[in-house]
């Protein structure tokens, strides 16, 4: 998606040797406007599948969750909580992942009322690295017998093994920037 790859050159910092900082427009602020248009653009990316939820995990996946949600006849959103919850108890799918960005574990769960065998989610995140978020909220998906209909990813960082972790569990993913490398602390698409 041009208009994203261009908003990452413009406010993305490279911070680390694989780190990529759009806190200003994607993770902690967030533009309305261009999250809608990814949300129509993952619309379009899985307009032939017949996806009736969209799965995310907190917090930085909701906001676009949200906008795609829209382009899909206004699908419920769920999002995987990352930590216990006293009002969740007993009635969750839970999974472990691992944070690339925190470097740390955590028990990703949702509540068996949200999600079913009658589902066809499409999953939504900010990020692709080594593809644990993802794995994780597939892994919640196959708890409650529900068809996994394709990963939605904001920002790939193809140089990980994200994608083929993805693609090895036979589901489709559409990242909307997908960037080659870093060179000299600038982002370089492939």
């Amino acid at each position: 998606m041009k208009e994203l790859e261009e908003r990452i050159l413009k406010d993305g910092h490279v911070i680390m040797p694989d780190i990529l900082k759009v806190d200003s427009f994607l993770n902690h602020q967030i533009d309305v406007a261009l999250f809608e248009k990814m949300g129509a653009e993952f619309k379009k990316r899985f307009a032939n599948k017949q996806i009736n939820k969209i799965l995310t995990i907190e917090s930085s996946g909701i906001g676009v969750a949200v906008m795609a949600a829209r382009y899909f006849d206004y699908v419920p959103v769920v999002f995987v909580k990352k930590a216990n919850s006293k009002i969740l108890n007993d009635g969750v799918y839970h999974t472990k992942v691992h944070s690339f960005t925190k470097d740390n574990d955590y028990d990703a769960q949702v509540s068996k009322n949200y999600l079913s065998d009658q589902d066809h989610v499409l999953i939504i995140d900010d990020f692709l690295a080594n593809g644990a978020a993802a794995s994780g909220m597939i892994a919640l998906c196959k708890q409650a017998g529900a068809t996994v209909e394709g990963v939605g990813i904001v920002i790939e960082k193809g140089f990980q093994p994200g994608r083929q972790v993805l693609e090895a569990q036979g589901v489709q993913v559409e990242s909307l920037a997908i960037i080659d490398h870093f060179a000299n602390g600038q982002v370089v698409f492939q």
